[in-house]
């Protein structure tokens, strides 16, 4: 008994620890303080880089494309309040998706998502795509060429494009906006975004006519920038994620703080591939074309962040033609959806370590949902699936505690017998439990294989967006976040009081009891920052536990076993 209540404290302690490890290594503040170098330096320190330049004359690339970045001290938000005033914003309204587009460059500025209010009941949509320089996160794509026409890499470069209209409502399935432009030598350019009914995701369409004389070589280059400044509440229980991810053909999944981009110091070429901007939830995603060959690109501009991905080299030859593609998603993490649209992308719903086991269980309490339609109903149920799976682990549990309770009369005559010699003790009590054929440890594993389980069902009410203000019943509205007035922290710890009335205490150590008595009230304290939806499965499966013990307990009366 003592080894097993001890083992269950190394195990609490255990969790504590693997969440606070987790929490540090992935949310951990990593303050980047770039140099005075640093922060006035242009693109060329990571790449000898020039763009195409569509509003001119440009020279044909020797080798291969490479990338055009804009410097951080462009005056982005200056150029947006220009721009809003000279008409060169337009807006798309569709029925997920509030979005305004630069007309400079052709860049996605903001994307509010209309489905997702920022607190729970507003009537304000999350603004995941945003052009304020303090928080900012844009989208941006290029036509891209190399040995550009001596371009001083500003804004003043980028394509000024034409657009039929200023404001765009989408009314049947598709909606498609065209911009265009052209040279003064003969390369005209259409710039077609398509939006879809009742999705997230955005496809990007480069189609490009070459009037030149000669050759033409493009590539279709997207960026994600965001400012790193911390944004948002982050804790160690509820912690906000913010930071790139990336797939390559050998890491399907490798996500990248901002702290970490310097070191990182990334340029890898890959077959397929995508480049993502991750948070709590939500995801901005550039997914170029799986069956080409593409670049990512990662790097620091001042207090900017900026990962990359570009396709490979179109040529187009004179009088010909020819389209390049993307897709940039703006969305919540809906793994369905990011799993269909790219290999791994549906991994940036971060479950930690334990994801091979995070995944089955949210499928599952997916197919529950289906079945019940609430999101706490479903964590109900998965609870007490779990648990009934677990029923045969739970049986032995208690039956190995009710045979060490009958063996301690003999263990008391054998400490007795031996008194203050360790090793022959030892040796009599292993013989004993051999040959009454009991494991000393047998209670122990079931409470170790619950850890797992816990901590993965953790990750899954923390990450899954599925139950971002989701409601259970009464004043549980939101089983993402904590209880409000501490109900399911109390009834849990009362719970668990009382799985410890069922274990008569036989430590004799004064403080090892203390430790043991004031467990409850220790958890109960932890349970108010978990989310209400983690606190509903502890609470559940510890009154599932209490009627299997009295179940168990039963049934061994009836054989004669003394159970209590």
């Amino acid at each position: 008994m003592e080894s097993q209540r001890s083992i269950l404290i190394i195990g609490l302690l255990l969790v504590s620890f693997l969440l606070w490890t987790e929490y540090q290594e992935t949310y951990g503040e990593k303050t980047y303080v770039p140099t005075e170098n640093q922060t006035s330096q242009t693109d060329s320190s990571n790449n000898s880089i020039e763009p195409f330049t569509l509003d001119g004359p440009t020279n044909q690339p020797q080798g291969d494309v490479e990338e055009f970045n804009l410097s951080a001290d462009s005056g982005f938000e200056a150029v947006v309040a220009e721009a809003t005033a000279s008409g060169r914003i337009i807006t798309v309204q569709t029925d997920t998706l509030d979005v305004k587009i630069d007309l400079l460059g052709g860049d996605v500025i903001e994307a509010n998502l209309k489905r997702f209010p920022v607190t729970q009941g507003s009537d304000d949509a999350y603004k995941l795509l945003k052009p304020a320089s303090n928080v900012k996160h844009v989208a941006q794509s290029f036509l891209i060429g190399a040995n550009g026409s001596g371009a001083d890499k500003s804004t003043a470069d980028r394509a000024l494009y034409q657009a039929p209209q200023q404001n765009y409502q989408l009314s049947g399935d598709t909606l498609s906006i065209p911009l265009t432009w052209q040279s003064d030598d003969g390369l005209f350019v259409t710039k077609t975004f398509t939006f879809s009914r009742n999705s997230h995701l955005v496809q990007v369409d480069y189609d490009v006519q070459n009037s030149r004389a000669t050759t033409t070589n493009v590539a279709f280059l997207s960026r994600l920038e965001q400012t790193t400044n911390e944004v948002g509440d982050s804790s160690l229980f509820m912690p906000v994620f913010r930071g790139t991810a990336y797939s390559t053909e050998e890491d399907r999944y490798q996500k990248m703080s901002f702290g970490d981009i310097e070191d990182e110091n990334l340029k890898i070429v890959t077959p397929a591939g995508w480049v993502a901007m991750i948070e709590h939830y939500f995801v901005a995603a550039w997914v170029p074309p799986q069956d080409d060959t593409n670049t990512i690109t990662a790097r620091l501009s001042g207090n900017n962040a900026v990962i990359s991905v570009t396709g490979k080299t179109v040529s187009i030859p004179a009088s010909q033609s020819a389209t390049l593609s993307a897709q940039l998603y703006v969305g919540p993490k809906d793994q369905d959806t990011l799993a269909a649209l790219a290999r791994g992308l549906d991994l940036t719903v971060d479950y930690g370590p334990l994801w091979w086991l995070s995944q089955p269980l949210f499928t599952l309490l997916q197919w529950l949902h289906s079945l019940v339609g609430n999101w706490g109903l479903s964590i109900i149920l998965i609870t007490l699936i779990v648990k009934g799976a677990m029923y045969w682990l739970t049986k032995k549990q208690y039956e190995s505690m009710a045979k060490m309770r009958n063996l301690q009369p003999k263990l008391t005559q054998l400490k007795d017998r031996f008194g203050d010699d360790k090793q022959k003790m030892s040796q009599a009590m292993m013989e004993l439990y051999k040959k009454e054929k009991v494991n000393p440890m047998g209670g122990c594993f079931p409470l170790l294989l619950q850890m797992p389980i816990f901590l993965a069902l953790y990750w899954v009410l923390l990450e899954s967006v599925e139950l971002r203000h989701a409601p259970l019943a009464l004043w549980i509205t939101d089983l993402s976040v904590p209880d409000p007035f501490f109900v399911l922290p109390i009834l849990t710890g009362a719970s668990m009081w009382l799985l410890q009335k069922l274990q008569p205490m036989t430590i004799q150590d004064p403080l090892q009891q203390k430790l043991i008595q004031y467990m409850p009230v220790a958890m109960s304290l932890f349970f108010f920052l978990f989310p209400a939806g983690l606190v509903l499965y502890w609470l559940i499966s510890n009154l599932v536990t209490l009627t299997q013990a009295k179940i168990i307990y039963a049934a061994m009366e009836k054989k004669g076993l003394k159970a209590k």
